[in-house]
C-alpha cells in the first residue's frame, strides 16, 4: 500500500514537472512569436491618383524614403499612382476591411463619412496653408478625426497641401459675373458642384481624365485644379486663359483603416505621422517650383495668365457655408476663431 502511494506521488510529481516545462515552453514560444512579429518587415501600399513625376508623386516617394530611414528598413512603401488600386471610393472601402493601404483624401470626400470634415475643403475661407495647419492642430480637427475612427478610418496625417486650385477656361474671367454660362469641369463631389455653381459657372462633374477631350470637343469650357495638374493634363491646348482664382487651398488628408493601424506597433504609427509631415514640407517646395515652371510653359504655349478680383469672388462666396446644414454657424465660428488666432 505504501509502495502504491509512493508511486502515485512520483507520477504526480513527474506530471507537474512536465506541465511546468510545457507552460514555460509555451511562454517562450509566445515570446518568440512576438519577437518574430516585431522583426518582420511591414509593407504598406500607398494609393493616390496623381501621375508619376507630379509634385504629389515626388513627395509620396520622399515620404517612403524618410519612413524607411526612420524605421531602419522595417517599413517599406509600395507605390500605386494613377489610381491603380481603383477609385477613391473603392480604395476607401478596402481600408475599412483592414487592407494594408494608406490613401490620399480630402474634406470634400470625407464629408460622406463625417459631414463636418468638409470645412477643410470650403472655398474662400482659408487664405494660406498656415491657416489650414492651425485648423489641423486644433481640438476641433482632433474631434473630427475621432468621429472618422468610428467609421473605420484613421487619419495618419494632414499637413499636406495638394495645391492652390485655380481656373482655366476658353474665355477670360476677372469677376464672378464673367463665369456665367461657362461649363467648368469639377470633381464629382457635392461641395465642388455647389461651389462652382455659386461662383457663377455651370458645374460639370466628370473624371479628370475626361476633361481634356471634353475641352477639345466643346463639352466643357474649362476646368479647375492646381496649376501643375492643369498643365499635366494639357488643358491649355483647349483653353487659353488661366485665372488665378485660388478658390481653394487644397488640404489633403492621408487615411488608413483603423483595423490596419491597430495591428501596427505604436512606434511605427508615430513614425508614419512624423515622416508624413516632413514629406509635406518637401511637397510645399515642389508645388512652388512646379507652379512657376507650369505657368511659364503655358505662357509659351499662348496662355494668358489673369489676376482676378479675388475680393469680388470672396464677397460673392461669403454665405456659401450657409447652403449646407453640415456647417452650422457655431461650427463656422469655431473655424474662424481658430484660423484667425
Amino acid at each position: 500500500m505504501k509502495k502504491m502511494v509512493k508511486n502515485r506521488y512520483v507520477l504526480a510529481l513527474i506530471a507537474c514537472v512536465i506541465g511546468l516545462t510545457l507552460v514555460l515552453a509555451g511562454c517562450g514560444g509566445k515570446k518568440d512569436e512576438k519577437k518574430a512579429a516585431a522583426d518582420e518587415k511591414i509593407v504598406i501600399k500607398i494609393a493616390y491618383g496623381n501621375n508619376v513625376g507630379e509634385p504629389n508623386d515626388k513627395a509620396v516617394r520622399e515620404w517612403g524614403r524618410l519612413m524607411k530611414e526612420k524605421s531602419n528598413g522595417k517599413v517599406e512603401f509600395q507605390y500605386f499612382p494613377s489610381s491603380q488600386l481603383g477609385s477613391q471610393k473603392d480604395v476607401t472601402e478596402q481600408l475599412t476591411i483592414g487592407a494594408n493601404v494608406i490613401t490620399i483624401s480630402d474634406g470634400g470626400f470625407l464629408m460622406d463619412y463625417v459631414p463636418e470634415f468638409g470645412v477643410t475643403y470650403l472655398p474662400y475661407i482659408f487664405d494660406n496653408k498656415e491657416q489650414l495647419y492651425k485648423l489641423v492642430d486644433s481640438d476641433l480637427f482632433k474631434d473630427l478625426s475621432k468621429k472618422l475612427e468610428t467609421k473605420g478610418l484613421y487619419v495618419v496625417h494632414s499637413k499636406w497641401i495638394y495645391g492652390d486650385r485655380h481656373l482655366i477656361a476658353t474665355k477670360p474671367v476677372t469677376k464672378p459675373e464673367d463665369l456665367k454660362g461657362l461649363k467648368i469641369r469639377v470633381p464629382n463631389i457635392k461641395l465642388s458642384n455647389e461651389m462652382m455653381n455659386s461662383m457663377g459657372a455651370v458645374a460639370t462633374p466628370m473624371p479628370l481624365a475626361e476633361a481634356y477631350p471634353g475641352l477639345m470637343q466643346g463639352v466643357i469650357n474649362g476646368a479647375e485644379n492646381p496649376i501643375p495638374v492643369l498643365y499635366g493634363g494639357k488643358m491649355f491646348e483647349g483653353a487659353k486663359y488661366l485665372m488665378l482664382t485660388r478658390h481653394q487651398v487644397n488640404l489633403s488628408t492621408w487615411i488608413a483603416g483603423k483595423k490596419f493601424i491597430d495591428k501596427l506597433p505604436p512606434e511605427v504609427v508615430q513614425q508614419l505621422k512624423e515622416t508624413g509631415e516632413e514629406a509635406g514640407r518637401f511637397l510645399e517646395k515642389e508645388n512652388e517650383k512646379a507652379d512657376k515652371e507650369s505657368i511659364e510653359k503655358m505662357k509659351a504655349a499662348g496662355v494668358q495668365v489673369i489676376e482676378v478680383d479675388r475680393n469680388a469672388f470672396k464677397e460673392a462666396m461669403k454665405d456659401f457655408p450657409k447652403k449646407f446644414k453640415e456647417f452650422p454657424p457655431e461650427l463656422m465660428d469655431k473655424v474662424y476663431s481658430i484660423i484667425k488666432q
